[in-house]
């Protein structure tokens, strides 16, 4: 892979997504390690005066660690990972796919585990709200296959996303953040989807560049007793090495009291995990413009622009609507004509219409206007 391209990348994550500074403590996460980038990484840290840490995993060896473990190995490699993630100041997470499904025969037991254990206490309430923390995937042939690319097309478009002008798109991203935080009434609809909320008082985020590569989001958070309806996404989702297709929500006073999928057992077992999985972390709009169709890689599909994503779990400590999960779980609807369409309303005013803005202020984010 091109050299230049990969320094240009890490020095984006260093210097503009985690602003490291002297002394800065960054722990740096590579599952299914890249020799060739963590080198890039450690060198741009140590530049910019911070101290490098390397934390290096494989899914495979993971696999087999969790398959026969009790609650206890967990309990304890949660203490372990608290323990260094609390003397950081950044995070720099990113994987290298090998193969999407590594933890697919993983007894479900034993993910509800990991995910109550190691991925709530370390990274939902540590990393996540106390360091300046960036994730990304690093490109392969297993990304390029998802895709349905070439590998060559696939690094190109991954290079073209990935360091694209986060600053300009930063720029357009205010106006939605002003209407967002004046609004109360949301409304999405779309084939199968007819969703009401309440967003009143809650503030949006931008997302551009500084914690997730690629980037492209602003987000909120419904008042978690408001949602009301049903929301039928038509994309699908990898959770816990599982490909789950055709998922739909009803909601009653913001919980989930239905839900189906391609398999229904097994996504009701997710949002049993405990009592905030039922009602949701997020409501967001995807506007990378140079994402248009999903690749089951979720940190890319959120992004994709006409999209939206719909969260069941926890939500952000910079937009807290009181609901905390060890589940945070980022499912598309895509919204653009030829995915079947869909409206977006606020306040009675339409906003969105088969995944392009309609209203004035708002017309900056639509993906030709980024691209110019």
């Amino acid at each position: 892979m091109e050299d230049s391209r990969l320094k240009k990348l890490a020095h984006l994550l260093v210097n503009y997504s985690t602003k490291v500074r002297p002394g800065d403590r960054v722990l740096i996460e590579n599952v299914n390690p890249e020799p060739d980038f963590l080198r890039l990484l450690i060198e741009e840290v140590h530049a910019a005066g911070g101290l490098a840490f390397l934390s290096l995993r494989d899914r495979r060896l993971e696999r087999t660690l969790f398959m026969n473990a009790p609650e206890e190995q967990f309990e304890l490699q949660a203490e372990f990972e608290r323990a260094r993630m609390d003397r950081m100041d950044v995070y720099i997470g990113f994987t290298s796919m090998r193969n999407s499904f590594a933890w697919q025969d993983l007894p479900q037991e034993k993910t509800e585990l990991y995910n109550r254990h190691i991925w709530k206490k370390v990274h939902i309430e540590r990393r996540i709200t106390s360091t300046r923390w960036v994730v990304l995937r690093y490109p392969t042939a297993a990304m390029a296959q998802n895709a349905g690319m070439s590998e060559d097309a696939f690094e190109k478009f991954y290079f073209d996303v990935c360091t694209m002008d986060y600053a300009r798109m930063s720029h357009a991203m205010d106006a939605l953040v002003a209407l967002l935080e004046k609004s109360d009434k949301v409304r999405v609809k779309a084939p199968g989807t007819d969703l009401e909320f309440s967003i009143a008082g809650m503030p949006a985020v931008k997302c551009d560049g500084t914690m997730n590569i690629p980037d492209g989001e602003v987000y909120t958070a419904p008042l978690r007793e408001s949602v009301n309806g049903v929301l039928s996404y038509n994309t699908p989702s990898e959770k816990d090495g599982f490909k789950f297709e055709n998922i739909v929500f009803e909601f009653k006073k913001g919980k989930i009291v239905d839900a189906k999928a391609s398999d229904t057992a097994r996504i009701n077992k997710i949002l049993d995990i405990d009592d905030g999985a039922r009602y949701l972390g997020e409501f967001s709009f995807g506007l990378n413009p140079y994402i248009t169709k999903p690749m089951l890689e979720t940190l890319f599909d959120e992004k994709i622009a006409g999209s939206l994503h719909i969260t069941p779990g926890n939500s952000y400590d910079d937009c807290n609507n009181g609901n905390h999960s060890a589940l945070h779980w980022d499912i598309v609807l895509m919204q653009d004509a030829d995915s079947g369409g869909g409206e977006v309303w606020i306040d009675g005013r339409l906003i969105r219409k088969d995944g392009l803005f309609v209203a004035p202020e708002l017309l900056a984010l639509n993906p030709d206007a980024l691209k110019t």
